[in-house]
């Protein structure tokens, strides 16, 4: 689901995002609820980037990246913890793109997402290549999700990938 968001544009630098878990639900602009194999999850598009409400068998998660004023917590290369029964893994990279390629990528992006079931997108105004993107999917019992932070004025194309569900087995 691609949507045009009606908002300013409020995280307008890639090095402003920051990362927290077990937030409570903060405003959201745009929402998709899914079903997968029994776990709830809720996408949401905030005006300063994204929110992801998991819950499964009694189980919560919350995951926030967004400008948040007053966190001290920077958004991190990558978080691995425990959550109750669950395995937490988050990753986190910013790729800068020369000015010619950022816009290919943006439109390659938002048209991967915008018509899969589990994806939500949002555009912000101002640029066309500003937007926020998730997509989330369940592979082998566990719920995974990326996101696509784009700051065209940066060139920068913020990308975070997380993985939550039962721990897995150590194979030898």
């Amino acid at each position: 689901m691609l949507t045009s968001l009606k908002t300013t544009y409020t995280d307008t630098r890639a090095a402003d995002l920051a990362w927290a878990l077990g937030r409570e639900p903060l405003p959201a602009l745009a929402v998709l609820d899914l079903e997968l194999s029994g776990a709830k999850l809720q996408l949401r598009l905030l005006g300063a980037s994204h929110q992801v409400l998991l819950d499964e068998d009694g189980h919560h998660c919350s995951e926030t990246v967004a400008c948040m004023p007053g966190s001290s917590t920077p958004l991190p290369l990558g978080v691995s913890k425990r959550i109750g029964e669950w395995e937490y893994e988050f990753a986190a990279r910013v790729e800068t793109l020369p000015h010619g390629s950022f816009a290919g990528r943006a439109q390659e992006l938002l048209a991967l997402v915008a018509d899969h079931p589990n994806g939500l997108a949002g555009t912000f105004p101002g640029s066309p290549h500003a937007f926020t993107a998730m997509l989330a999917h369940r592979q082998e019992g566990q719920v995974r999700w990326r996101t696509w932070h784009a700051y065209p004025q940066e060139g920068q194309l913020v990308v975070t990938r997380t993985r939550i569900g039962a721990r897995m087995p150590a194979t030898l």
